[in-house]
């Protein structure tokens, strides 16, 4: 194998480095919306609710509800993936489709992350992502402040576990996502 040193010149850009590509990354990138909505109880389990909305696109709570209930669903197994009881749910109105991320703390500091997909306004049409799908850069933004949310309020937190997990539950995200 062969390391390249970079340098501002593309033509030295290892052949895999898809330049054009980036830079049109680069040049679409603009800011989402996130908003928090209330933290709630599903499946047994705390759930944090955020959306995170692409230009001219909105969520309304009523349109969270199936979404709820699918996140419901998938954290009923969540004792078979040793969850903790406490879970972040992303609704993500993107400019392609619709997006629906659930994350649950779980045994060892780990987390487990299901993605589903569908169509724009279509919520029954959700299914789970294709093997090896991750969240993109403005979901990562919001599942890293939880990460530092949960660190922050439960592992490091102080006072009773009610009262670590009502901070937690107040710890939220809001405003624009780069």
């Amino acid at each position: 194998m062969t390391t390249h040193q970079l340098s501002s010149s593309a033509s030295t850009l290892p052949p895999a480095v898809d330049a054009r590509a980036l830079l049109a990354l680069a040049d679409g990138h603009h800011a989402r919306t996130v908003r928090p909505f209330a933290t709630r109880e599903v499946a047994g389990r705390l759930l944090k609710v955020y959306a995170i909305e692409a230009p001219g696109r909105t969520v309304t709570e009523s349109e969270l509800a199936p979404l709820v209930d699918l996140a419901g669903a998938h954290l009923a197994a969540g004792a078979a993936r040793g969850s903790l009881g406490l879970a972040v749910l992303i609704a993500h109105a993107g400019g392609d489709g619709d997006y629906v991320l659930v994350q649950s703390w779980i045994e060892g500091y780990m987390a487990d992350l299901a993605i589903f997909t569908g169509p724009a306004g279509k919520p029954e049409q959700l299914r789970p992502g294709r093997a090896g799908l991750a969240p993109c850069v403005w979901e990562a933004a919001v599942l890293a402040h939880e990460r530092e949310a949960f660190v922050r309020q439960v592992l490091d937190g102080t006072g009773t576990l009610a009262q670590r997990l009502a901070a937690w539950g107040a710890d939220r995200l809001a405003g624009e996502l780069r």
